[in-house]
């Protein structure tokens, strides 16, 4: 029997990572892990969610001395578009795990190109040394052979989330904070919404409330001022996020994996291209991507109207040999 470690975006209570955190340790379990621990912000809570041993994760040398697999993943964790600091938390803790000889699997990551040279240099260096690497998307396996890196291609483990399609009412929108997310975007984007959909109630989501509340918020307002309205959902479960989610008959949505929910149950997606892991999920399933930088939405609404969901494109996942 094996015991394993998983190093992740756990605990900060994001709904992409947390899904995939239920998908992996659901299938460690299955598969008869003798012991399961997680690295999170938030232990006792992580604990509670998954019924599995949790840990504070910047205290994670004894939990790396206890296992025999470090799991890095999934997520975009080796990247540093968001900050070097987190590069650098996610290689230590990989490195760390090699020294004391322990397996090490990188797990559907999506790499991006790297903004620093030393982030670029770093993440090759400890990739050489891992035993297995799975990334989500082609682009990211392009990357890494650019770096020498080999890599297997698996598709995103929420796509093995058992979602239902349902019979599907209501429009959605799913926005978080980012600095291309301009106040004149926002108008542009509510001018489209109460163009095609001013009769409705529109459904704003908040999938990480410190990222997403507050831009969902101002969005609200925008809505209000040109007649639409709006009612927020905030502080959801995994469970809550998909349930709502999968129910919808438009989404128009920001985040990777609020997209691939809406997109697997079956829902009419439009997906805002704030990151390239979105447009690849675009290009993968086949729903239409509008930019943060257009002067005008209405092609990208019309695509959403007109679009055919039987059309869609959803791979099957997976798991490989742990």
């Amino acid at each position: 029997m094996t015991k394993y470690l998983v190093s992740g975006y756990i605990g900060f209570d994001n709904f992409g990572d947390e899904a995939i955190v239920k998908v992996l340790t659901n299938h460690l379990k299955k598969i008869g892990a003798e012991k399961i621990t997680l690295l999170s912000s938030n232990p006792k809570k992580t604990s509670e969610l998954y019924c599995v041993n949790s840990e504070y994760f910047l205290k994670f040398l004894k939990p790396i001395l206890e296992t025999d697999v470090l799991i890095s993943g999934g997520g975009s964790l080796l990247q540093d578009i968001t900050s070097l600091k987190s590069l650098i938390y996610y290689l230590t803790v990989i490195v760390t795990a090699l020294v004391f000889n322990k397996k090490v699997i990188i797990f559907a990551q999506g790499f991006t190109p790297f903004r620093t040279k030393i982030g670029k240099y770093l993440t090759k260096f400890v990739l050489k040394y891992c035993n297995k690497i799975y990334v989500r998307d082609l682009k990211s396996q392009k990357i890494l052979k650019n770096l020498n890196i080999n890599s297997e291609l698996i598709s995103d483990p929420v796509f093995g989330l058992d979602i239902p399609n349902k019979k599907h009412s209501g429009i959605g929108v799913q926005l978080r904070d980012f600095r291309g997310v301009s106040d004149y975007f926002l108008n542009i984007l509510a001018d489209e919404i109460a163009i095609k959909f001013k009769k409705n109630t529109i459904k704003l989501y908040s999938l990480q409330d410190d990222l997403d509340l507050f831009i969902l918020e101002k969005f609200s307002s925008i809505l209000k001022s040109k007649g639409v309205k709006s009612k927020i959902y905030k502080s959801l479960s995994v469970e809550d996020s998909i349930k709502e989610l999968s129910k919808l008959e438009y989404l128009i949505s920001m985040r990777f994996h609020a997209s691939l929910v809406g997109a697997k149950a079956g829902v009419k997606v439009l997906g805002i291209n704030y990151d390239i892991k979105v447009l690849s999920l675009s290009q993968l399933i086949g729903f239409p991507i509008i930019e943060l930088n257009q002067n005008n939405l209405s092609d990208g609404f019309n695509n959403l109207l007109n679009l055919k969901t039987e059309n869609y494109n959803i791979p099957e996942f997976e798991f490989p040999n742990f």
